[in-house]
């Protein structure tokens, strides 16, 4: 059933008819977007308090205080501080009986005029659901991704309405409420790559499912949170950093990802520059690997979060089902080194060029934006008979594989098919492809799939092939239908 969606100008106007609902607006860097379209509908007066835009540095920073960008959570943070402690020691004591207060903030960058900066912006709300209530937040980041600044701020003022309306029209249907933040922009306009609900009436929230539902809902294509479990905005956290990435579905975590972890990570620092940031490890899932069927539910995915987080990973969803796409993303916050863990039955997947029919080059275009720019995969093995089994759950049997030689497979004697083989060749002969060494020979007969064999049997041997951390949660929660 389709939403009703009001157009931007009937929810300023019912904010504003709204007796209730009063407050300030604080914005800097786009003009004052939002606020314009509370005045332009009427009965403005009901509800802006005060409007307020301070462009220049010094008087940003005297009105704020310092920050160390001025694009920044930090910097929200710091308005809506303010803003929001000025309105009520001003009107508390006047209205607050029969006042929701709130103060609206951002701090945005829209294309400047040589038109070679990040557009982006972070936007928040803090506001009262009932008169005397303590406030909560609604915090989210945004990519402009327009071409003109006119029409970024366009949509940055349709962006923050729908910011204002939703927290007191839609906080109680949290997935009408994140819907609606893409209501009246125009397609691909605005990508908003981190949300966060914080406050008393979200104590039960938990704010990595709410970041998920961004990537569902197709308001971003990543989001990322850390082993705190507090979500992070994949730009700050990536930016000018190296990254060291494992790609996989994780049901469950097992020794294998963190060996192949532990293995690459000093092959990767030997590219780094030692002056510069330390690298970022990430564990990466694509909504397709987890949202693998029609059961698939809120409550598996927090679950699996707990897992990785327990064991102090950042975790990255993504809806980039080719590594080209994930390196390209990436590519957008750092320019250095970039290295990927896989297994060596996962290099299948990557030479198979029914992947890449939906571009003009194929394998070869793909190839080429995977691996422009300095990027590494790290290539752990596979015993053979292991290897023999995941090809038929790789979608490669046309392929015509030929099976390597030996006890285990390395990307030195896999075969990726004859028309991909000159390709593994150019890779391995530049370096692109690393194997690595120190591996143990019992992990490499190990497959996800034959641990939650064992969990269903009631078979405690699966204990000995997850981390420890992670195998607590498991048993604690019955996790993957582990039967006691």
């Amino acid at each position: 059933m389709e939403r009703e969606i009001p157009t931007i100008d009937m929810k300023a106007l019912t904010v504003n008819l709204d007796s209730t609902i009063y407050g300030t607006f604080a914005e800097i860097g786009a003009g004052q977007e939002v606020v314009r379209h509370f005045f332009k509908v009427g009965a403005a007066a009901g509800t802006v308090a005060s409007s307020i835009s301070a462009y220049d540095m010094k008087f940003s920073d005297s009105i704020y205080k310092k920050a160390k960008r001025y694009v920044s959570r930090e910097r929200l943070g710091q308005m809506l501080d303010r803003e929001y402690s000025l309105l009520i020691e001003r009107l508390n004591t006047v209205r607050g009986d029969t006042t929701r207060f709130f103060a609206f903030a951002d701090t945005v960058a829209t294309r400047s005029y040589k038109g070679n900066n990040e557009c982006h912006g972070w936007l928040g709300i803090r506001f009262q659901i009932k008169p005397q209530s303590e406030p909560d937040d609604i915090i989210i980041h945004v990519r402009m991704l327009q071409d003109t600044a006119q029409a970024q701020q366009d949509s940055l003022g349709v962006i923050g309405v729908n910011l204002v309306y939703g927290a007191y029209f839609y906080t109680d249907n949290l997935d009408e409420f994140i819907r609606s933040l893409n209501d009246n922009l125009a397609a691909n306009a605005v990508e908003v790559d981190m949300i966060e609900f914080i406050g008393p009436s979200f104590r039960e929230v938990d704010n990595r499912l709410m970041s998920l539902k961004l990537v569902q809902f197709g308001l971003t294509n990543a989001i990322m949170f850390g082993p705190d479990r507090r979500v992070k905005q994949p730009s700050e956290e990536f930016y000018k950093r190296p990254v060291l990435l494992q790609r996989g579905s994780f049901r469950p975590l097992t020794n294998v990802n963190i060996d192949m972890i532990k293995l690459a990570e000093p092959k990767f620092r030997e590219k780094l520059d030692p002056q510069k940031k330390d690298p970022i490890t990430v564990l990466e899932i694509t909504i397709n690997n987890l949202l693998a069927t029609e059961e698939s539910t809120d409550r598996d995915f927090l679950d699996l979060a707990d897992t990785l987080c327990a064991e102090g990973f950042n975790v990255l969803i993504s809806d980039y089902p080719e590594y080209y796409r994930l390196a390209t993303y990436l590519r957008r916050y750092t320019k250095e080194p970039i290295g990927i863990t896989i297994g060596a039955n996962a290099l299948i997947h990557i030479f198979n060029e029914n992947y890449y029919q939906s571009l003009p080059g194929g394998i070869m275009e793909a190839f080429g934006k995977l691996f422009e720019r300095n990027v590494t995969f790290y290539i752990y093995p596979i015993a053979r008979e292991t290897f023999e089994i995941s090809l038929l759950t790789a979608n490669a049997m046309d392929m015509n594989l030929e099976m390597p030689e030996g006890e285990f497979v390395t990307s030195k004697n896999i075969d990726v098919g004859k028309n991909a083989r000159h390709l593994l060749a150019h890779l391995q002969d530049r370096g692109y492809l690393v194997d690595l060494e120190g591996y143990n020979p019992e992990y490499c007969s190990i497959l996800s799939t034959d641990i939650v064999a064992l969990m269903r049997k009631g078979n405690p041997a699966w204990k000995r092939y997850i981390p420890p951390n992670a195998a607590d949660i498991i048993e604690k929660r019955c996790l993957f239908c582990l039967k006691k």
